[in-house]
């Protein structure tokens, strides 16, 4: 059992490592949006620790999307994308605080946008559609 368990997390690191640039955001995005609905799921059914444990692990996609951004090289675009950021982070931690799903909920929906936007840009890209 031990070695099935390395040999994935070899697997699971290799993806992370092959993968390009805009793959890399793209997986951020699946990240984050997954422990944000995974946290607004678990207020809903009042399991509080869960829903901590997975709203602070949104956060801290978010706050790695926010590092992320260039904004000499991508200008009022990345600085509008900080601010949408920066925003989301803060209906996490309100979602977190109060235990309300909507903050959570919205987030989803915004990165959601955000995610498929990013992956048709990527669409075009000759070095994404070499390493997809």
């Amino acid at each position: 059992m031990q070695n099935a368990l390395q040999g994935y997390q070899v697997y699971q690191r290799g993806k992370y490592e092959t993968a390009s640039p805009h793959r890399l955001i793209s997986m951020l995005y699946e990240g984050a949006i997954r422990f944000a609905a995974r946290g607004a799921e678990a207020i809903g059914r009042q399991d509080h620790a869960e829903a901590h444990q997975s709203l602070v692990r949104a956060q801290a996609i978010v706050a790695e999307l926010i590092g992320c951004l260039n904004e000499e090289q991508g200008g009022d675009l990345a600085r509008r994308l900080r601010l949408l950021y920066l925003y989301m982070h803060d209906r996490l931690v309100e979602a977190n605080l109060r235990k309300q799903r909507e903050p959570a909920d919205e987030v989803v929906r915004l990165l959601a946008d955000i995610k498929q936007a990013w992956d048709e840009i990527g669409k075009g890209s000759p070095l994404e559609r070499a390493t997809s």
